[in-house]
């Protein structure tokens, strides 16, 4: 829980006041406590009551498990509710974890002497550092109306508490890891041991089989001694006759090779005379290769300057024909417009004379212009008329 240490200026005064006293008990506390409790009448009723507390202690962590237990056995015959049953288990985890540690405390004082000039020490030292801590916080209060050196101090002492417990709790794990060990190095002592067992039995049957192997062997050698001897003699006969049949061999090989040497005289004579006709050939046929040789260089030159003077012919037909194309499709084009020209001129004729057609029939029939109707004159006038009109009729069935 976070809070500030700090407190009004009255507060302050009054806890000040407090701290004092608690300074000047702790102070003649710390001068009328003695070195030693070990020459004290009342020492064994000290030890009494310190052995007292820590057996009730244990007696009520134990009362406390046992019921927690007994309740957890309970719900597993009566209910199958997982998140009871998971709280349960969890209490009797810390209650279990209180017992151990409590016995743990317990066996630790039983095994240390309180009366000791040892635990004097220890609380003469925690009484002058209580004492020096109160001090420095009543002037802290009376400077600056805080207390921040005792909450400084607390956290200090519970961070000192933690790394103890974490290192009590890391030595109880060692203290296991050991025991798993020990345990581990008995089973392999024992399984170790008896591997020896077995393997001294297999020394002692193998011991035997060599026994048995050695006289069976001793045996073996003299019969195969025999028989070696027995085969050196055969060998040796037939040896005797092997080499005379490879004297014969000799003396036949040796005729052979006689007459492989004349004949390999004359095949040497054979092949020299005719080694000497082929230098001859090849000599013909070096010529002929270099006259060969030359002339085809000179052909491949001359079509090479053929085949220059062809690309550059090659190339400048090409470019008259590009030029040809272009001429030829610049006349295309214009050969287009002038068609497309003339078709819409005739269009147009055609457009203009139906237009002066339609126009002339607008003035026929409306009589506009040459088309009018002309003023009376006396009969003369009216037979002009008719004959007018006649000549009209006339003009409009034409």
């Amino acid at each position: 829980m976070d809070f500030s240490p700090t407190l009004s200026g009255v507060d302050a005064i009054h806890i000040a006041t407090v701290f004092e006293d608690c300074v000047d008990q702790l102070s003649v506390l710390g001068r009328i406590m003695p070195t030693s409790y070990e020459a004290k009448t009342d020492a064994l009723e000290v030890v009494r009551g310190e052995l007292l507390q820590l057996v009730d202690c244990q007696n009520q962590l134990e009362k406390k498990y046992q019921s927690v237990l007994a309740k957890k056995i309970e719900l597993l015959g009566t209910t199958k509710n997982a998140g009871k049953l998971l709280s349960v288990e969890k209490e009797v985890m810390d209650a279990g974890g209180d017992l151990k540690n409590s016995a743990y405390v317990f066996g630790r004082t039983l095994k240390q002497n309180p009366l000791t000039a040892d635990n004097l020490m220890k609380i003469q030292e925690d009484r002058s550092y209580v004492e020096r801590i109160i001090a420095d916080t009543m002037t802290e209060l009376v400077q600056k109306c805080s207390f921040q050196t005792m909450v400084e101090a607390v956290k200090a002492e519970r961070h000192r508490k933690a790394s103890l417990q974490s290192t009590i709790l890391q030595e109880q794990e060692g203290r296991k890891r050991v025991k798993e060990l020990q345990k581990q190095l008995m089973d392999v002592k024992r399984s170790k041991e008896t591997e020896i067992q077995q393997r001294k039995e297999m020394i002692s049957h193998l011991k035997d089989q060599l026994q048995e192997m050695k006289a069976k062997t001793t045996m073996e050698g003299k019969y195969i001694k025999k028989c070696a001897d027995v085969a050196v003699a055969q060998s040796q006969k037939r040896c005797n006759m092997t080499e005379k049949q490879m004297k014969d061999e000799i003396e036949r090989l040796q005729h052979t090779l006689d007459e492989e040497n004349r004949a390999h005289k004359e095949i040497v004579n054979f092949l020299q005379g005719h080694q000497t006709d082929l230098e001859k050939k090849l000599d013909f046929w070096i010529e002929k290769y270099e006259t060969d040789k030359e002339a085809k260089q000179k052909e491949l030159d001359t079509l090479k300057q053929t085949k220059a003077k062809d690309l550059e012919k090659l190339q400048e037909l090409t470019k008259l024909y590009k030029e040809y194309e272009q001429i030829v499709v610049e006349d295309r084009i214009e050969k287009e417009k002038a068609r497309r020209k003339t078709e819409q001129e005739a269009i147009e004729l055609k457009s203009s004379i139906k237009l002066q057609a339609w126009w002339r029939g607008v003035m026929v029939r409306k009589g506009f212009g040459p088309f009018g109707k002309k003023k009376k004159k006396g009969k003369k006038g009216k037979g002009k008329g008719k004959k007018g009109k006649g000549k009209g009729k006339k003009g409009k069935k034409k």
